[in-house]
C-alpha cells in the first residue's frame, strides 16, 4: 500500500555543482536525481573525479548545490538558512570526512569527543563508551587525537558520526586506513546503524565496502551510470531528460556513441545503427 512506502530522507532533482576559478569551470554534479531512504545503506562508487566527494558534501548539507533541488530531512538545501543547516548538521547528520582530523577537536580526549557530541544530539550518557567500543576504541579513551594513529582518528570520526543515533549519516572513504579486522568493524556499525533506521551513504572504492552495500550507485563524469540493489542485477539509470547512462562495460559496444533503440513488447534493445536490420 502506498501510505505504507517509507518516505526518503534525501531528495535530490536535477541536482548540479558548478566549481568556478579563474581558468573555468568544473561540472562536478551534472543533474543527478536521486532519493535515499531510511534503513538502507547505500554506497556511492566511481574513479577519482566522478563526483562522489561533491556529492556527499552536498547530502550532509555542508555545501549548497549549484542548480536543481536538495531536500534534507525536511530542508531545502539550497534556500534554508545558513542557522538551520547548522542545526540540522549538528543534530541530525553524522558525518565521517575523508581526512578524518578535519572531524576531531584536537583538544579533547577521545571519550570526551563523543560526550560532546552525544550532548548536541541529546544522546544518553552511557553512549560515548558504547560508541567507542563499537569502534575498538575502548582502551583510548583518555587519548587525544595527536596521540592517535590515522586508522584509529578514522575509527574515532566513525564513532562521533554514529553516536545518538542521528537519521542521516555520510561517510566518505571511511575505511581508507583500516586494516580487514578494523574496516569490517566499522562496517558493521554502519550497517547497525542502517538497521536501526538511519539512512546511511558511504562513498569507497573498497572492495569490502560495495560488497555489502544495500545500494549500490556507480558515478561516472558527474552523473549515476548505474545502480545495483543489492546482489541483484545492475540497471542502467535514465535521468529526467530521458538519457541513458550505460556502465562503462556496455559502453565500450557503442564506440561510436551511436544507438539504435528498439521496442518489442515489455523489451528495449539497444543496437549499433551497423547491426540493426
Amino acid at each position: 500500500m502506498r501510505g505504507t512506502e517509507v518516505q526518503p530522507s534525501v531528495a535530490c532533482e536535477d541536482l548540479v555543482k558548478v566549481f568556478r576559478s579563474a581558468t573555468g569551470e568544473t561540472h562536478a554534479l551534472r543533474g543527478i536525481g536521486l532519493e535515499l531512504r531510511p534503513g538502507v545503506l547505500t554506497v556511492v562508487a566511481g574513479p577519482s573525479g566522478s563526483g562522489k566527494s561533491s556529492l556527499l558534501t552536498l547530502l550532509c548539507a555542508r555545501d549548497r548545490p549549484s542548480a536543481g533541488r536538495l531536500t534534507v530531512l525536511g530542508s531545502d538545501v539550497g534556500t534554508a538558512a545558513t542557522r538551520e543547516l547548522r542545526r540540522l548538521r549538528r543534530r541530525r547528520i553524522g558525518v565521517v570526512p575523508q581526512r578524518a582530523s578535519s572531524a576531531v577537536f584536537p583538544q579533547l580526549r577521545a571519550l570526551d569527543q563523543l560526550r560532546q557530541v552525544a550532548a548536541w544530539r541529546g544522546a544518553g550518557r552511557d553512549q560515548p563508551d558504547a560508541a567507542l567500543a563499537t569502534v575498538g576504541l575502548a582502551d583510548r579513551a583518555e587519548h587525544r587525537p595527536e596521540t592517535l594513529s590515522g586508522g584509529e582518528q578514522q575509527r574515532l570520526a566513525v564513532a562521533m558520526a554514529l553516536v545518538g543515533q542521528p537519521d542521516l549519516v555520510v561517510a566518505d572513504e571511511p575505511t581508507a586506513e583500516l586494516d580487514h579486522a578494523h574496516a569490517d568493524r566499522v562496517m558493521d556499525a554502519l550497517l547497525a546503524a542502517a538497521a536501526a533506521g538511519a539512512t546511511v551513504v558511504v562513498s569507497s572504492h573498497d572492495d569490502r565496502v560495495t560488497h555489502r552495500a544495500g545500494r549500490l550507485l556507480r558515478l561516472r563524469h558527474g552523473v549515476v551510470s548505474s545502480e545495483t540493489a543489492g546482489r541483484g542485477s545492475t540497471a542502467a539509470v535514465i535521468d529526467a531528460t530521458g538519457r541513458v547512462q550505460l556502465p562503462p562495460d556496455l559502453l565500450g559496444l557503442f564506440p561510436d556513441r551511436l544507438v539504435v533503440v528498439e521496442a518489442d513488447g515489455d523489451e528495449v534493445r539497444l543496437r549499433r545503427p551497423e547491426d540493426a536490420p
